[in-house]
C-alpha cells in the first residue's frame, strides 16, 4: 500500500498520510512521496487547495522511532535523513496554494512540525499535541524554530520546546497554534471546507500573498511596501481582476480561472 494517498476533488486535492498501523510515523520514502506530490499540485493548475490528513487513529506521531534504532547511519545519511524532512516541510511553505492541516489523535515531533508548516489547520479538540524531541536527545525541524514563535510567542515556544509536555487541541487554538480546534469526527469536513473557501480565491493574489507573507521575515518596511506593490501591478488588468470587479458589481461569487 502506498504510504501515501491522494484524492484529487478539484479544485482540492487531499494528501492523506497512509501508514495507519505505524500511526502514520514519518520514513524517507513518505517524505520524498509528500514532498514530491506538492509540488505536482502546486503545477497543477486545476489544483487551489490542498488538505494534508493522517488516515487511522493519529495525523502523525513522528519520527519512526523502531526505524531509528534499527538503523545505523553514517553522518552523511543522518544529515540526508535530517533534510528530507526539512524539504517536506519547504514544500508545504512555499506551496503556492494554501494548504490546510487537517489534524486528529496525535500529532508529535515531526508529524506537529508538518502540521505547523501548513497554511491553516484545524485539529481535533481532544487531539494529543507533543514537541518530544529535546527529551529524547534529538532536536525540532520543518522550521519549528521560527513558525512556533510565529504563532505562540517566544514565551509559550520555549514552553512547549524545552518541556516537552502534551498540550491539546483546545490549547492549541487557545494559544494561536492552530486556526480552529472542532469535535474530532468534523475535522475532516472543517479541513475541506477551509480548503474550498481559500480555493475560491484568486489564484495569482493567493500566490502573490503565500509568497509575500513568506518572504516578510526577511524584510525591512520599506522592502515590504516596494514587494505590495509589484504584487498589486502584477495583479491590476489580468482576467481574473476583471472578472473580481464584475462579480462585486453583480453581487454573484466571482469565478477566477487563474488568468
Amino acid at each position: 500500500m502506498s504510504e501515501l494517498l491522494v484524492e484529487s476533488a478539484d479544485p482540492v486535492r487531499v494528501l492523506t498520510l497512509h501508514r495507519p498501523e505505524r500511526l502514520n510515523a514519518v520514513t524517507e520514502p513518505l517524505y520524498r512521496r509528500l514532498a514530491a506530490e506538492l509540488e505536482a499540485a502546486a503545477a497543477d493548475p486545476a489544483v487551489r487547495a490542498v488538505v494534508l490528513a493522517g488516515a487511522g487513529r493519529a495525523f502523525c506521531v513522528g519520527a519512526d522511532l523502531q526505524a531509528h534504532a534499527a538503523s545505523a547511519r553514517g553522518d552523511d545519511d543522518k544529515r540526508r535523513y535530517a533534510q528530507l524532512g526539512q524539504d517536506a516541510a519547504a514544500a508545504i511553505l512555499r506551496c503556492d496554494k494554501p494548504v490546510v492541516g487537517a489534524v486528529h489523535g496525535h500529532a508529535i515531533g515531526a508529524g506537529l512540525e508538518l502540521a505547523l508548516a501548513c497554511d491553516l489547520t484545524v485539529v481535533a479538540e481532544d487531539a494529543k499535541l507533543r514537541f518530544p524531541e529535546l527529551g529524547l536527545g534529538t532536536f525540532v525541524g520543518g522550521g519549528t524554530t521560527v513558525t512556533l514563535v510565529e504563532r505562540v510567542g517566544m514565551t509559550r515556544a520555549k514552553e512547549l520546546l524545552l518541556l516537552g509536555r502534551f498540550f491539546s487541541g483546545r490549547d492549541a487554538a487557545a494559544w494561536g497554534l492552530c486556526n480552529e480546534a472542532a469535535p474530532a469526527d468534523a475535522v475532516p469536513e472543517r479541513a475541506r471546507s477551509l480548503a474550498a473557501e481559500a480555493a475560491a480565491m484568486a489564484p495569482r493574489s493567493v500566490a502573490w500573498c503565500k509568497r509575500l507573507l513568506r518572504e516578510a521575515r526577511e524584510r525591512t518596511l520599506a522592502e515590504a511596501l516596494a514587494a505590495e506593490a509589484e504584487a498589486l501591478a502584477g495583479c491590476l488588468g489580468t482576467e481574473d481582476w476583471h472578472e473580481g470587479l464584475a462579480a462585486f458589481r453583480e453581487r454573484r461569487p466571482p469565478r477566477f480561472t487563474g488568468g
